[in-house]
């Protein structure tokens, strides 16, 4: 079957969801778990939402408790059930599925409970704050535990199953540790038209899909198996070279890039001033050094995710589908004082174009000596020492939130990642995503944090044990994808462990129909010399 092909019968699988004709919920999501082509269709890119323990004091930017760091043990409400306390953690009304849940804790005496539909009994029941006690026999890539899990105590997890229900999910948690230990949580949740419940008792039926998916999950196709567009130059300083793609509608499916300096040395620096462009139907979508566009930020470390992979050897590979309707260039460029040696391959795939096709970005915003404030207590806006919402990207028009990378060196000898991830879809007062600190969105806990890889969350570099240095996070979204029909806005609360300074740089990957703009792009950062 041709690939197009498939595309369009994945559309009108995602089409059944919103219109609400019958289809089997769990074998559709997992199988679009591994389905990276359907992401750049406008069409079926589900609302997307957190429910999580986020502080209770922030209610508005503009109001006193807006970054208060309390973000342990937050509930919506507490119900008493047959005579004993369950913290409600989500209660949503409508069809929909859980995509993501993260949490984590020291102690984890007590049970989580999962019930659908209105039914008074739960269908899932976890005998532990925890999600390694799931009793289901999934693969790490669909739930794992964290890189500071201890099987006794200290540590979370984060499970990727997707769990649908068709018309009320709650999700409670009655503690039975009587020392108030925290208690941290995120559950990402899309809302969909139609969806067939979960089933615990049915989980057999699908489990050899759980299996398939959870294997492509830790080992995506890394070879370029059809012809190419190529590069492959030595670029002097301030050089460029360009490569034109096949005319016509197509898609870039994979794209593995290569950089050699001749003092490796240099190599850093290279990846760092090195400029990946991509001009889709003559528009620039693409800008970005291409060290953080490979997800692995500053030094080349290596990178094992579903989305991108950096070797041990240096390749880096991208497989988010890039379509187009007419024309595409890939440049690359050198604004390094040094000359770099390029290899560039593009593997291009058929796409049939529609107005439902989006147009692939990454944009890059980099910022030296951004200010962190230790504050755990309410404050006003006028307060000298306030932290601030560092916007990692802001865009205006129609698109899908599909990921980031965030590359940090820290000027202090202490934690830098207290501040919560926000996530502002379409001109909301509140954010649909309200995090629980910086590690915790890149699904680990429990900082300063070691090196880590999952299929959609990794810690690539992390030179230090104090995190002085350089630090690399990157994590893409799959189900938990992030769609906007009108702006999207993606902060970072300036929060650390102690009043001092740090370097940011983001890279944000989304789609977007044309004429979708981002402030990133708009205001390009030009890559400098890196701390040494």
């Amino acid at each position: 079957m041709l690939k197009n092909q498939r595309i369009f019968i994945i559309a009108i699988l995602v089409a059944a969801l919103f219109t609400g004709c019958s289809t089997d919920t769990s074998t559709f999501l997992l199988k679009s778990m591994t389905g990276n082509s359907w992401r750049a269709l406008s069409v079926g890119n589900w609302p997307e939402y957190q429910a999580s323990s986020y502080d209770r004091h922030s209610v508005a930017f503009d109001q006193p408790g807006w970054f208060t760091n309390r973000d342990a043990s937050q509930y919506i409400r507490t119900d008493v059930v047959n005579g004993h306390q369950e913290h409600v953690m989500m209660d949503v009304d409508g069809a929909g599925a859980i995509v993501r849940f993260w949490l984590t804790t020291f102690k984890r005496n007590g049970v989580i409970r999962i019930y659908f539909d209105n039914k008074p009994e739960p269908e899932i029941t976890i005998p532990a704050y925890d999600l390694m006690k799931l009793d289901l026999p999934l693969g790490r890539a669909l739930l794992q535990p964290h890189s500071s899990y201890e099987p006794k105590e200290k540590g979370g997890s984060t499970m990727y199953l997707p769990i649908p229900f068709a018309k009320h999910c709650k999700v409670t948690f009655e503690d039975k540790d009587p020392d108030n230990q925290p208690r941290y949580y995120q559950i990402n949740y899309v809302k969909l038209a139609h969806a067939n419940t979960f089933s615990m008792k049915n989980f057999a039926r699908i489990k050899k899909l759980a299996d398939e998916t959870n294997d492509k999950l830790l080992h995506p196709d890394s070879m370029i198996t059809r012809p190419t567009s190529n590069i492959d130059q030595q670029l002097a300083p301030n050089q460029k070279a360009s490569v034109e793609l096949p005319k016509g509608a197509s898609s870039i499916d994979m794209l593995s890039i290569r950089l050699k300096t001749d003092d490796p040395a240099d190599y850093a620096q290279a990846l760092r001033s090195t400029v990946l462009k991509i001009d889709f139907d003559s528009e620039q979508t693409v800008w970005c050094p291409i060290g953080d566009f490979s997800g692995s930020g500053v030094g080349g470390k290596p990178l094992k995710s579903w989305y991108r992979t950096v070797s041990a050897d240096g390749e880096m590979l991208c497989r988010w589908v890039m379509p187009y309707q007419h024309n595409a260039r890939i440049t690359v460029i050198n604004l390094n004082d040094k000359t770099v040696h390029v290899s560039l391959k593009a593997q291009n795939a058929p796409w049939h174009w529609t107005r439902f096709s989006m147009y692939f970005h990454a944009d890059w915003k980099n910022r030296d000596n951004v200010p962190l404030r230790h504050v755990d207590i309410p404050v006003f806006p006028a307060d000298k020492d306030y932290p601030m919402d560092w916007d990692l990207n802001t865009i205006e028009g129609k698109g899908v939130f599909v990921g980031e990378t965030f590359a940090v060196y820290n000027h202090m000898h202490v934690w830098y990642g207290e501040g919560d991830q926000k996530i502002w879809v379409d001109g909301a007062k509140f954010p649909v995503e309200y995090g629980t600190g910086t590690e915790d969105y890149y699904n680990t806990s429990w900082a300063p944090v070691v090196l880590y890889q999952t299929p959609f969350a990794n810690a690539p570099r992390a030179d230090n044990a104090d995190s002085f240095g350089y630090n690399t996070f990157t994590r893409t979204r799959n189900l938990d994808a992030v769609p906007f029909n009108k702006s999207f806005r993606f902060s970072l609360e300036t929060l650390g462990w102690q009043d001092g300074f740090a370097n940011f740089a983001a890279t944000t990957y989304w789609y977007g129909l044309k004429g979708a703009k981002s402030s990133a792009a708009a205001h390009q950062s030009i890559p400098g010399k890196l701390p040494q």
